[in-house]
């Protein structure tokens, strides 16, 4: 597993040429399907798409063809099913060690087959991060025992190829997909749609520049329209546009080239993370659960994030804290302790839906009240130890995230000398709120503002200085 974290793809800065723009949110509900009008090579394919995921714990299908499928398993390991339309075979990563847990990161897999191998065991490779895949195998594997030239029930006109979700309508995927390309009779290994950074040695995407034979397709979800030449068109060429499945998943600017930071599913003390990661749900009875960020802020830059508290807006906060503060780590509160532990480098900063702000348990008048109507919003100065609060593009206080050192209205970070998490926690059982980083958002935008270098997609545009809190604007300011 060790290697697959070295060599999990953060959204490296230096992608030379090759950008992409576009992925598609998934959402759990979502999926897109496309029906061959006849039989393709059902022996010799390639299926390559990079995945980030949201949810974990949970059994999610990928992509794949009735009971041909690419799966994330419970608790988190790989499997890929192979219908021959009697029997199964099984593909598996080991499930006691070889987990995919990282929702910060993508992961790029490469799944090649070619049953027309004399050697059984160059039938089917798995490339992960570019790299093939040699450890250990999870007991159900017989991907050693497929016959040669085995046809399996995929790439075949009587069933649809089907993206995020499973063909009978569920274990449907929560995350990020970019860059799916399946090619049709061409076995191709990982180099061809990727390569290692000179600089970072950080596995990064290229252009495919192959062949994509009679089914093949590339879905690169260029376009943001709910429809088959929009966000399900299929850009290989071939014209095999996906249609719905489900619901349309979302254009999104989150991608393995720009990373853009959710919230975080591996905190402990988090309710219910869904929606790509976007949305937050207390899942249990009255009591206090935190959702943080993915991505810490760092030491220096200035940042920006909005929220919108969905359901309830009664019992919630909203604000900063050092990414190890030891009430999350613990599962705890976080957020809602309001920085119980009073010494300035582990307790929270917090901005109280009542307008109030608790800092090291204590509460002081701060700004006005919110509700659900309202979108809020963080900048946080890493570089002059501030953070400011706004309800609806007003600052409270009648804080300027531009006044630097001088910090007018604004709060003390807490904890500044360490990277920092932005986030909430409420009381409710069942409340929700939904956050937007600028990679994503299920909250309503009507202008589409960016960061001054362009990244983002916000309903206000951030403070003159303020950035969104992706990988690209990381590596410049964090």
């Amino acid at each position: 597993m060790e290697v697959l974290q070295r060599t999990a793809n953060r959204g490296s800065i230096s992608t030379g040429s090759y950008e992409i723009d576009n992925s598609a949110a998934f959402g759990g509900a979502n999926g897109i399907q496309f029906n061959p009008s006849s039989d393709g090579n059902q022996r010799t394919w390639t299926m390559s798409l990079w995945v980030k995921r949201s949810e974990i714990g949970v059994e999610t299908t990928i992509f794949g063809a009735q009971n041909t499928a690419m799966v994330f398993m419970d608790p988190d390991w790989f499997r890929f099913h192979l219908y021959t339309g009697s029997t199964t075979y099984y593909y598996d990563t080991d499930n006691s060690g070889t987990v995919f847990r990282d929702t910060s990161a993508w992961y790029h897999f490469v799944f090649q087959c070619d049953t027309t191998q004399a050697v059984a065991a160059n039938r089917t490779k798995l490339y992960i991060n570019g790299a093939l895949y040699t450890g250990a195998r999870g007991g159900a594997d017989t991907s050693a025992n497929i016959p040669q030239n085995t046809e399996f029930r995929l790439n075949n006109n009587a069933v649809n190829f089907q993206v995020g979700y499973f063909y009978a309508g569920n274990e449907q995927l929560d995350g990020y997909l970019a860059e799916v390309n399946f090619t049709d009779g061409v076995a191709n290994d990982a180099d061809a749609f990727g390569e290692y950074d000179d600089n970072s040695g950080i596995w990064k995407p290229k252009a495919y520049a192959g062949s994509y034979g009679t089914n093949g397709f590339y879905l690169e979800f260029k376009e943001s329209a709910a429809s088959a030449t929009g966000i399900g068109k299929d850009t290989s060429g071939n014209g095999h546009n996906f249609s719905t499945g489900g619901a349309y998943p979302a254009q999104a600017t989150d991608t393995p080239t720009n990373n853009f930071c959710t919230f975080n599913a591996l905190i402990p003390g988090a309710g219910i993370i869904s929606e790509g990661a976007t949305k937050f749900t207390n899942s249990t009875g009255n009591g206090w659960k935190s959702a943080v960020a993915s991505m810490g802020a760092g030491t220096s830059g200035k940042w920006y994030a909005e929220f919108k508290f969905s359901t309830t807006a009664s019992d919630n906060v909203l604000g900063q804290c050092p990414i190890d503060d030891p009430d999350l780590n613990r599962g705890e509160a976080g957020f809602a302790y309001y920085g119980s532990d009073t010494s300035l480098d582990e307790s929270t900063g917090v901005y109280s839906n009542d307008g109030n702000r608790y800092i090291g348990g204590g509460a002081a008048s701060y700004g006005v009240s919110y509700g659900t109507s309202d979108i809020m919003a963080i900048a946080i100065d890493m570089d002059n130890g501030k953070f400011y609060v706004a309800k609806n593009n007003t600052w409270m206080n009648s804080g300027n995230p531009t006044s630097g050192a001088t910090g007018t209205g604004a709060l003390d970070v807490r904890g500044a000398t360490k990277p920092q998490s932005l986030g909430s926690s409420q009381y409710t059982a069942n409340a929700s709120m939904l956050c937007n980083f600028g990679g994503y958002t299920t909250i309503s935008i009507s202008s589409a503002a960016s960061d001054e270098n362009g990244y983002g997609t916000f309903e206000y545009a951030p403070p003159s200085g303020y950035y969104a809190l992706c990988t690209k604007n990381l590596a410049e300011y964090g």
